[in-house]
């Protein structure tokens, strides 16, 4: 079983930069792979970003390269999401995601993750 609890979300200037936490619990195993989803009222949830647990592969949807940069610390079981020149487009709930099997092959899907956190609201001004 894998608890994951999301931190960091708050309101922003565009322009502005945020630092998304995830802290994680539970078997490694579950945790091989791990993402990053938004939600916007009214839309449905994008995958933003994942990376490989094991070897820090990652990925990123289109819309966030070059400004978006999903990391890990496995010493204290937190995955991040360091959010630079945000947008109001950026506006959204924000879910960690995890699983021990999902194939990621470019922005995640959410399909593939079982286990998720409760979002934390980022809100672009």
């Amino acid at each position: 079983h894998v608890q994951l609890v999301e931190s960091g979300g708050g309101s922003v200037q565009a322009g502005g930069s945020l630092r998304l936490s995830c802290a994680a619990s539970g078997d490694t195993y579950s945790r091989a792979v791990m993402a990053w989803f938004r939600q916007a009222p009214g839309k449905e949830r994008e995958g933003v970003a994942a990376i490989y647990t094991g070897d820090s592969t990652t990925y990123y949807a289109d819309s966030v390269k070059g400004r978006f940069t999903i990391s890990q610390d496995n010493a204290k079981n937190t995955l991040y999401l360091q959010m630079n020149s945000l947008k109001p487009d950026d506006t959204a709930m924000y879910y960690c995601a995890a699983d021990s099997a999902a194939l990621v092959q470019g922005a995640p899907e959410a399909t593939d993750f079982g286990y998720w956190g409760q979002g934390t609201q980022v809100t672009v001004s």
